[in-house]
């Protein structure tokens, strides 16, 4: 049954009643038989920042390509609309037929942060759904989640049903086939969480007991034995395989990221050390650049955009980039069709790009040297000098930009006040950079804007060990920074440290975790990574009344040997490659990027039965 007419009458009352309504461009409107399988994608954040999330446009353009799949979506309601729907007895709804998510087989969740955690247990309650996976039967919807947090699920196991490790891609038709037989015979929910359980990359943390030390420490997890003892990641190996999605949904309000975007490669080898998703979506596997332009080609046609991106964790490092930016701007010439890269590394800029880039319109660039020191960005492998810095900001003012992002880091592991300083001292010799190559007006539109973002240690990652500087500490080096970086042409800007150190709690906890995060919600936490929602005191209250410390799990450095809560995740790489890398770090030593430099040994083609695809 639709809740159109319910919803329609409460619309009036919120701010933008163009999140809740139907009939974007491209959104897709059918109906399957009874056998037929129902999926609700839900985005835990609001439409606007969930609607162009690629994975997420991905699976519906995939699983509504089915006759017998139906895949409709749902984002989180702002705090109006909650607060109405709560009001007049609204169930969360899909938006293409306004149908109560209860109605669905399957409601997947995307992880893609561990500050929108609080809004999946909301949206489960505002569907009318048990939030707890132990309170749920038969008649309820499995609650399956994928995306990047999966890689460590645990301080969301008491919500979820299945996990999906992986790409989504490669495993997500034989889990709704499983999903449809069982369906068929009328299967009861702990048969189908079994059955689920054999396909590889599906973990049913159900099935799987925690055991802990003395210390908090966890001491051993254990599988049931119709359970796997580990998850192996399951990757799409020939990335180039898989169709460019031809028809994504245009929205009717601006979006975060309101372009024509394609994905141009998987993965990234470069080695960064604090850096998960270059872990976690090893190798690297490249579309065709024929691939790229004709699905750009499509997708201009089907939707009206005039950006065009060409994404990836590293764009610049696409074997392609420079012949395809050529294509795009000679078949786009006079269209006013603009081209960005979102991912830049200023060791693989060339004045080529640059060129190809600008032509239709100078936006911003963004640029990410992470460090201030070169003896920290050794640290981290980022593989950059200042001069690389330097000689690629100056080539961007040569070519007629005025405003330049730099993104770093504080907080990385044996950072000192030198590193600090070497922040500030990098910002101002590239302000001077752009004052020696800009004249006249462009000369005084000079803006560089510098991004102090506060690290917080990853699993799976070479620093997946080190403790994560305090509160204080981060606010002391914010304060430093602040001081020395104003002026005229200089702007700092910073992420809240406080939503950091709770990110970097979540993002290294275990089941244990999940009580916290239930009394976060249940004192009213929601939307956390919007600095005006999220609220520290009430996440400090949290993990007190769960009997947890924060700092037990954010700022606690970690012996080699602990059996971590996510070592029964395999990635692919090798655990002793990321204690290898974590020595290294500390010997000052860099590792190259296997595409280039030969094989680094992280075992994750071996592991996976994968290589390193580049045309």
């Amino acid at each position: 049954m639709s809740l159109w007419p319910q919803v329609e009458r409460v619309l009036r009352r919120v701010e933008k009643p163009t999140r809740y309504i139907n009939s974007e461009l491209n959104s897709v409107h059918k109906t399957v038989t009874d056998e037929g399988v129902r999926v609700a994608l839900a985005y835990p954040d609001v439409y606007e920042v969930g609607l162009p999330n690629m994975g997420l446009q991905i699976l519906y353009e995939l699983l509504n390509g089915r006759e017998d799949v139906v895949a409709e979506r749902t984002y989180a309601p702002w705090l109006d609309m909650e607060a109405v729907m709560r009001e007049q007895s609204i169930p969360l709804f899909t938006l293409e037929s306004h149908a109560a998510l209860t109605d669905f087989d399957i409601l997947g969740f995307t992880l893609q942060h561990e500050l929108i955690y609080t809004n999946v247990l909301n949206m489960l309650d505002l569907a009318g759904l048990p939030v707890l996976a132990s309170e749920r039967s038969d008649e309820h919807p499995l609650v399956i989640a994928g995306g990047p947090g999966t890689v460590n699920p645990e301080p969301m196991t008491p919500f979820i049903d299945v996990f999906v490790v992986g790409e989504a891609e490669e495993l997500i038709f034989e889990l709704v086939d499983a999903v449809k037989a069982l369906k068929q015979v009328h299967a009861g929910r702990e048969e189908v969480l079994r059955r689920l359980a054999g396909i590889p990359g599906v973990y049913i943390p159900s099935l799987y007991s925690v055991e802990y030390n003395d210390d908090g420490t966890v001491a051993k997890i254990e599988a049931a034995q119709s359970a796997l003892p580990s998850i192996t990641r399951r990757i799409v190996k020939d990335f180039s395989a898989i169709p460019v999605p031809q028809r994504p949904i245009v929205p009717f309000m601006d979006a975060v990221h309101d372009r024509c975007a394609v994905e141009v490669m998987r993965g990234c080898t470069r080695g960064c050390r604090f850096c998960q998703a270059g872990i976690i979506y090893r190798p690297v596997r490249e579309r065709t650049q024929e691939q790229v332009v004709s699905g750009i080609s499509r997708i201009l046609e089907t939707t009206g955009y005039e950006e065009i991106s060409l994404s990836s964790l590293s764009s610049t490092d696409y074997s392609a980039v420079a012949g395809t930016l050529k294509e795009l701007s000679e078949t786009y010439d006079g269209q006013n069709i603009s081209i960005s890269l979102p991912s830049l590394r200023v060791d693989a800029f060339s004045i080529g790009l640059v060129k190809e880039i600008a032509k239709v319109k100078k936006t911003g660039l963004t640029f990410a040297p992470e460090a201030g020191t070169q003896r920290m960005r050794d640290f981290i492998n980022k593989n950059v000098t200042e001069e690389d810095v330097l000689n690629t900001v100056t080539l961007a003012f040569r070519e007629g930009w005025q405003r330049i992002k730099l993104y770093f880091m504080i907080g990385l592991p044996t950072e000192t006040e030198a590193d600090l300083q070497g922040i500030v001292d990098l910002s101002q010799k590239v302000v001077e950079a752009g004052l020696a190559t800009l004249s006249g007006a462009a000369k005084s539109r000079l803006t560089v804007t510098v991004s102090a973002s506060a690290f917080a240690p990853k699993p799976h990652t070479p620093f997946q060990w080190v403790a994560q500087d305090t509160l204080e500490e981060f606010e002391a080096k914010q304060e430093y920074l602040a001081a020395r970086l104003k002026g005229r042409h200089l702007s700092l800007k910073w992420h809240n440290a406080k939503s950091s150190v709770v990110e970097g709690a979540i993002a290294r906890g275990d089941r244990r975790v999940g009580d916290a995060i239930y009394r976060a919600w249940l004192l009213g936490c929601k939307f956390d990574a919007w600095t005006k929602e999220f609220n520290y005191e009430r996440w400090r209250q949290a993990f007190g009344e769960a009997g947890l410390e924060s700092s037990f799990y954010a700022g606690r450095q970690r012996d080699f040997d602990e059996v971590l809560p996510w070592s029964h995740i395999e990635t692919g790489v090798d655990a002793e490659f990321l204690k290898d890398e974590f020595l290294r770090a500390t010997r000052g030593e860099t590792t190259g990027d296997c595409r280039f430099d030969g094989c680094s040994d992280c075992g994750v083609c071996p592991n996976l039965d994968a290589e390193n695809i580049i045309f």
